[in-house]
């Protein structure tokens, strides 16, 4: 016997063999249908008896195994069912002819048969016969199973007889010697009569009975006779009929310890109800035969405790029948069949080690030249041993030892595909899953061995001409045995890689096995790794805001509670995913990945590109080449989102050596992100700004946190006036409606005068709305007017000599009384004073923002805008300085002059002018005096402040009073300055000069005072002529331009004359005679209104006569200032009637 039945088990002992072959040409369809209904019937219940049948079927058994049904009667074939169809009476003559060819094969053996014909009708089949049965189709077969149970039960008629026949011991009858196929030459020209020989024959005997009263079912009969099979064999040293027997007892005590048996597919075989078969046995007398006629159990004396082995002693009696077994040659077969029933029995007693023992055994046990398929079959059994028993890593070997038997070079047609399924069986025993998921965590399994392996599926894959497979296990390998590589098998796993995908690219696609199973897709997570993902927010010109009366418009808490820490937890995780910043539809939006090349070579990656879920979203690939084992590196991934909603960053997709992967965050535990839920609003403008300045080098930090996207810069002297001009771009594709422009100065330390920057806003406003494409002008002027005050004062006083004073009238007494300036006394600065003029040379820094706020298309709809910011650095350089101001009083007392000491800081001549004045030539670093005849100020004319009075905003109001009255003192001077040589001119502005006290010089009196003689008014050096002797009319009159009502007022009139020697005559009173009083008495006027007073003078001679009005001290006048009581000068000049009329 060379073919082994790795698939028997101990219990296969009980049953009988049964034959199920086709004859002739049956469809092999057809023939397993009907094969599955007839092996359905594995256990019968025998009628009238309490013993069960079971049956063992087989399509193939090879005939030289049934030669050694004597050793053991399981293995010969004792009923045969044949399958034929047959469609014509024609046909079943030679039908029948085959039946009994094929009944002539396993005839020594057989007790009975059966033939199940298909397709024939008619006269032949109607004839009543017991060993053939007639279907006219192969669906028309309800009655097969009972065919097959009286079948069954024909063979238990037989086996019983047998059994009876071979148990009764007829005392002087010789005995038969059961003999092994190789056994026959051996005992030729024996004695017959020898003792031993008589023993050798009864032990066989007694052995041949127990397996027929096991089959038969009295397991205690069997024992019984096994045990007498022992000690008669052990005697005469028949070690392979000792092993037998056994075996058999083995056999025995397994059924009866384990009922649900010990095979793969373990089943219930011997019900609970079932009496033991002694049991059955005590309901009927020794030799008592039941209404069949067949004899019962009779072996009721002995106990079955006394006969049975304990699972420990199954064991070991397996352990020496093997070893008997192993003395002969020609039963390898045995002996590898009794190891593999020793391995299940100690599977079902959990006994691993011992098992692997039997195992161990079976590998080294010679069976002669086996065929390939059967070397195949033999390895595939021991993997499913050793994995039966958790050496599941050791079944992986075998079985992988299968898979190369399929291919060996021996065989003319490789088997790859069976090669390759054996390979995918021996995966889990590695801990190797093509599950990339299953590979988290700490890895499993020793990774030479699971390279290895793959290698081979790689390699099995080709072989069988399916490259997509080859791509997935090679793609699968890079994946998850990456950090096991050595920098030369990365090299060569890769180059393999990028061939295959040459012929078949890597897809995210399943991949369907030979057998139907689907292989998932491998994403190459790790070429190139991701250390983190990183959403980036907009750039600041292009993100968007919410108007802010909208703002929360839907945020509403549906909890009537302040605080619940279940809904703040709640926002929490929602806070961890969802990104605070917006994205805008239409705009490109980016995501920053931080990769690493693990690769000891340059690593090219292809369409690079995101994966998103949410929105309709345009994904722009991108290539990109990292250096080899680059370390972290920066990857920007862009897209444009194309319709409005909530964005979910699910991952990115790459392709590398051919392999297209789509890489999900959530399968990369590893990876750190910001978040991964965007909000995108809907389209809105995109404004670009381009001036005429240059781009600025400064970075303008605002103290608000704001980014400025884009700033220039200027240089300007102070008070300089220069006008930006900014082109407005609309590079959008939707429709720019609405525009705010706003600005603010930021880290200013200085103190600014006027507007620094102005605009026309309305101009700008006709240009729009503004299309796609179109651009629009605006025009911003800016001036910086910083302090042109110094403390230093570089010109000596008044009176001092070396001054230079320019600007005063010729009829000015300043002009008249100021000397020449003298050469030896310059007031150019030296290289001496070089600190002193360095500090008036010292340049500022001016930083501003223009904010544009616009919007325009859907955005603007849901309340959306954007921001775009124009920094603005100036660099100031100092012009001119004001070292000293101070005023005197003009001849008119509407009037008076305004010293200025003014220093040019430049580097360059200069010129100064103001309303009215000539120009000032200065030198670079000169300083010259300017005097400027100003109209007195009303300032009780400027608007009031709308503040409420109250203690706290006095002081502000004040002061805002006071930076009125010297606004409106710089307009009305409008002091500028030029500097020809370069073509640069500004204003110089005072507001920050004045003091106080200049202020109120400055400020015309409330109280108005004109003097009228001879119906001329009398003020600024002006002579009335009159006749002397003649009445000459004097008005005085009053103009209260205060805010209450003032007076009464005394005016007293007494003319004098000046000698211009510093002697005044007040003693006139023969000269001029007053007409009437020279009393003028003023009642109370009120704010606004006039008060006029008349009266007359006569001068008796000519001459130049001065008046002088003086008030009355009494108690209204004290609570007014002096300055309130200002008279003009009067100067009549009475000329001789003679003089008059030659005039």
């Amino acid at each position: 016997m060379s073919v082994p039945d790795y698939m028997q088990c101990a219990e296969d002992h009980q049953s009988l063999l049964v034959i199920v072959q086709p004859v002739g040409i049956v469809p092999e369809e057809q023939f397993f249908k009907i094969y599955k209904i007839i092996a359905a019937a594995n256990q019968i219940n025998l009628r009238d008896s309490q013993r069960i049948l079971y049956i063992r079927y087989r399509h193939h058994y090879p005939p030289e195994n049934n030669e050694w049904g004597d050793f053991q009667t399981h293995r010969k074939v004792v009923g045969l069912i044949a399958i034929t169809q047959c469609c014509s009476a024609k046909d079943w003559p030679q039908t029948s002819e085959k039946f009994h060819l094929q009944k002539e094969i396993y005839g020594s053996t057989l007790y009975d048969s059966r033939l199940f014909v298909f397709g024939l009708q008619g006269e032949i089949a109607e004839q009543p016969r017991t060993d053939v049965a007639f279907y006219s189709s192969y669906d028309e077969c309800e009655t097969i199973q009972k065919k097959v149970e009286d079948f069954i039960e024909s063979l238990f008629i037989v086996l019983e007889s047998k059994r009876l026949d071979r148990a009764t011991d007829k005392s002087g009858d010789k005995i038969q010697l059961l003999c092994v196929p190789f056994e026959k030459k051996d005992f030729v020209g024996l004695d017959t009569d020898s003792r031993h020989y008589k023993k050798r024959c009864q032990g066989r005997m007694r052995k041949h009975v127990g397996d027929l009263c096991l089959q038969a079912g009295m397991l205690q009969d069997a024992l019984v006779h096994y045990h007498m099979a022992v000690e008669l064999l052990r005697s005469v040293n028949d070690f392979l009929w000792l092993g037998g027997a056994l075996e058999g007892l083995c056999s025995s005590s397994v059924i009866y310890h384990y009922p649900s048996g010990t095979g793969s597919k373990p089943s219930i075989r011997r019900p609970n109800n079932m009496c033991l078969p002694s049991e059955a046995g005590k309901r009927h007398r020794h030799g008592a035969l039941t209404t069949n006629g067949i004899s019962a159990d009779t072996s009721t004396e002995i106990g079955r405790a006394k006969n049975c082995l304990s699972p420990e002693d199954i064991i070991d009696k397996y352990k020496e029948a093997i070893t008997y077994f192993g003395k002969y040659k020609n039963a390898g077969v045995i002996e590898l069949e009794a190891c593999v029933k020793a391995v299940r029995v100690l599977a079902v007693q959990k006994r691993s080690m011992e098992a692997s023992e039997f195992l161990q055994n079976a590998v080294y046990i010679n069976l002669g030249q086996l065929s390939e398929e059967e070397k195949i079959q033999r390895y595939s059994v021991l993997s499913e041993l050793y994995d039966l028993i958790g050496f599941h890593r050791k079944a992986a070997f075998f079985k992988r030892v299968a898979a190369m038997q399929c291919v060996t070079t021996s065989i003319a047609d490789p088997g790859w595909r069976a090669c390759y399924k054996l390979l995918l069986e021996t995966l889990s025993g590695y801990s190797l899953s093509l599950d990339p998921q299953d590979f988290k965590g700490t890895h499993k399994g020793w990774p030479a061995l699971q390279m290895r392996l793959l290698h081979e599926l790689v390699y099995a894959s080709r072989r069988m001409g399916n490259p997509a497979l080859a791509v997935r296990h090679l793609s699968f390998l890079l994946q998850t045995m990456l950090d096991y590589l050595s920098d030369q098998e990365k090299k060569e796993v890769s180059q393999s890689l990028e061939n295959y995908t040459t012929k078949c690219p890597g897809t995210m696609e399943n991949v369907t096995l030979p057998d139907g199973v689907k292989l998932l897709p491998i994403p190459l997570t790790k070429l190139p790794i991701v250390r983190s993902v990183k959403l980036l927010n907009l750039p600041v010109n292009l993100r968007p805001q919410k108007i802010k009366n909208t703002l929360n418009q839907n945020t509403s808490s549906k909890s009537p509670f302040i605080y619940s820490p279940i809904i703040a937890h709640h926002r929490g995780e929602e806070r961890s995913k969802k990104i605070d910043f917006l994205w805008v539809q239409g705009d490109v939006c980016e995501v920053q990945l931080m990769v690493y090349n693990p690769m000891p070579f340059e690593l090219r990656v292809e369409n690079v590109g995101l994966l998103v879920t949410g929105v309709e979203f345009e994904s722009l690939p991108a290539a990109l080449s990292l250096p080899a084992e680059s370390g972290l590196y920066p990857v920007t991934l862009v897209g444009v989102p194309r319709t409005s909603g909530q964005i979910n960053v699910n991952g990115y997709q790459t392709s590398v050596f051919g392999v297209s992967s789509d890489c999900l965050l959530e399968h990369l535990p590893g990876v750190k992100t910001n978040g991964c839920t965007v909000e995108v609003v809907p389209a809105l403008p995109r404004l670009q700004i381009t001036t005429s300045l240059p781009r600025s080098a400064h970075i303008l930090l605002p103290s608000s946190g704001d980014e400025v996207s884009n700033s220039v810069s200027i240089h300007l002297f102070n008070g300089e006036l220069q006008q930006l001009t900014i082109k407005l771009e609309n590079i959008g594709s939707e429709l720019l409606e609405t525009l705010e422009i706003s600005a603010k100065t930021i880290n200013n330390k200085e103190k600014l005068y006027g507007d620094f920057l102005s605009w026309n806003l309305e101009e700008l406003l006709t240009q729009f709305p503004l299309e796609s494409g179109k651009t629009a002008i605006f025009r911003v002027n800016i001036q910086v007017k910083l302090d042109f005050s110094c403390q230093e004062n570089l010109l000596q006083d008044l009176n001092d000599d070396g001054i230079s004073v320019a600007g005063l009238p010729l009829s000015s007494p300043f002009r008249q009384n100021g000397k020449p300036r003298s050469d030896s006394k310059s007031t150019v600065l030296n290289s001496a004073d070089t600190n002193s003029k360095s500090e008036y040379s010292h340049i500022k820094t001016l930083e501003a923002v223009l904010n544009f706020k616009y919007s325009g298309g859907p955005g603007h709809v849901d309340g959306y805008y954007r921001n775009l910011s124009l920094g603005l650095h100036v660099d100031v350089e100092p012009s001119v300085f004001f070292t000293r101001v101070s005023t005197l009083p003009a001849t008119s007392t509407r009037q008076c002059h305004l010293l200025l000491d003014v220093f040019n800081s430049t580097e360059h001549e200069l010129t100064v002018s103001a309303k009215n004045n000539e120009d000032l030539i200065l030198h670079a670093g000169e300083c010259q005096r300017m005097a400027i005849q100003v109209d007195k100020f009303n300032f009780e004319a400027l608007p009031a402040s709308s503040k409420v009075l109250c203690t706290e905003n006095l002081k502000q109001i004040e002061e805002e009073r006071r930076h009125a009255q010297a606004v409106e003192i710089n307009n009305k001077l409008n002091i500028c300055w030029k500097i020809p040589s370069l073509n640069r001119e500004g204003e110089a502005s005072v507001e920050g000069v004045l003091n106080q006290l200049v202020q109120e010089h400055l400020q015309l009196a409330p109280l108005q005072w004109d003097v009228f003689v001879a119906g001329k008014p009398c003020d600024c050096d002006v002579v009335v002529e009159c006749q002397a002797g003649d009445p000459t009319s004097l008005e005085v009159k009053l103009t209260n331009q205060s805010k209450g009502t003032v007076g009464p007022f005394a005016l007293t009139v007494i003319p004098y004359q000046d000698y211009q020697n510093g002697v005044h005559n007040n003693d006139l009173g023969n000269a001029v005679t007053s007409i009437g009083s020279n009393t003028f008495y003023i009642d109370a006027v009120k704010s606004t209104e006039e008060c006029v007073c008349s009266g007359a003078l006569l001068f008796l001679y000519a001459g130049d006569y001065y008046l002088n009005i003086k008030f009355h001290d009494d108690n209204s006048n004290r609570e007014l200032p002096l300055s309130w009581f200002c008279l003009p000068s009067v100067h009549v000049r009475a000329m001789d009637p003679t003089q008059h009329t030659q005039l």
